[in-house]
């Protein structure tokens, strides 16, 4: 039996989250949160929406963030393997602009917590994946918007190589640059 373990990530705040798991010949149990033990470990959150996405591979899904009301995330693939990258937009953090991935599967069990300020999105690597996003705030459609994925300022190392071919829905094709957030520099946190 595997108690909850909790990791940091070079980015302040940002971190992976190992949950109770436990297998057996009938299958496996895991608890992916617990309130007390996640606050005992820093993570102050309080869940109110929990999203599900399904995807196929090479399906690439943000960079998303909301300029007011941002939201926390917790992250994981209840299927399948992705690689998640977190971006820091805190206006006063050290480490505004740089970003964090991880690979998050179902095998690996790893959630991934993202706080409030950050740009989120990931990459289908698997032949599909079931992603959960539990939030914390609820997503409001008219502060929704993100950063392009392939931003040549950030310069985030996705597995492109891994996928035959890109998936990105219109709406994320035509988000801004990271130039263009940074001139605006509008995000709540």
């Amino acid at each position: 039996m595997q108690q909850f373990s909790f990791e940091t990530t070079p980015i302040r705040d940002l971190m992976i989250i190992h949950p109770f798991y436990m297998e057996d010949e009938r299958g496996f149990f895991l608890k992916s949160f617990e309130k007390e033990i996640f606050w005992q470990n820093g993570i102050k959150t309080e869940i109110f929406e929990d999203f599900e996405s399904y995807s196929i591979k090479g399906v690439l899904r943000g960079l998303h963030f909301q300029t007011e009301k941002p939201q926390a995330k917790l992250v994981r693939a209840l299927t399948g393997t992705i690689y998640d990258v977190a971006v820091d937009l805190r206006k006063t953090s050290k480490t505004f602009g740089k970003w964090h991935a991880e690979i998050l599967s179902v095998d690996n069990h790893k959630a991934f917590f993202i706080p409030k300020g950050f740009a989120h999105g990931f990459l289908v690597l698997s032949d599909n994946a079931l992603v959960s996003y539990k939030c914390e705030g609820a997503f409001s459609k008219e502060t929704d918007t993100g950063i392009v994925w392939n931003d040549p300022e950030l310069k985030i190392d996705w597995p492109t190589n891994q996928v035959d071919e890109i998936i990105v829905s219109e709406k994320d094709r035509r988000l801004q640059t990271f130039s263009h957030f940074k001139e605006k520099r509008n995000l709540d946190n």
